[in-house]
């Protein structure tokens, strides 16, 4: 994946914009927030990654939401293909990866 330095925003497909908003109640500036809030965990999504490279990341917005966004980069902008609520198994993920990099 490229670093984040690289990248210059984000570019919302007219569908997807207000998707997940619909599905699963995350406003789409909520998604961009996860981005901008530390700690961020990004992994690549090789199951999904067929014809360009997908991430899934698992963040919190302004509010502490944690979410889930599924993304993928192209010409330098993130792309969110979804966006959920964090399941408990993530959150436990998460929060490990929370308690180990602060050494709490």
């Amino acid at each position: 994946m490229r670093s984040f330095n690289e990248i210059d925003g984000f570019e919302w497909d007219a569908g997807n914009k207000d998707k997940n908003q619909l599905k699963h109640n995350v406003h789409w500036l909520e998604c961009e927030e996860v981005f901008f809030n530390w700690p961020l965990i990004v992994k690549q999504d090789t199951l999904h990654s067929k014809a360009e490279s997908r991430y899934a990341a698992l963040g919190k917005t302004v509010r502490n939401r944690l979410l889930v966004i599924v993304f993928t980069i192209r010409d330098k902008k993130i792309r969110i293909i979804s966006a959920r609520d964090m399941s408990k198994k993530e959150r436990n993920i998460y929060e490990e990866k929370i308690k180990n990099s602060t050494g709490f």
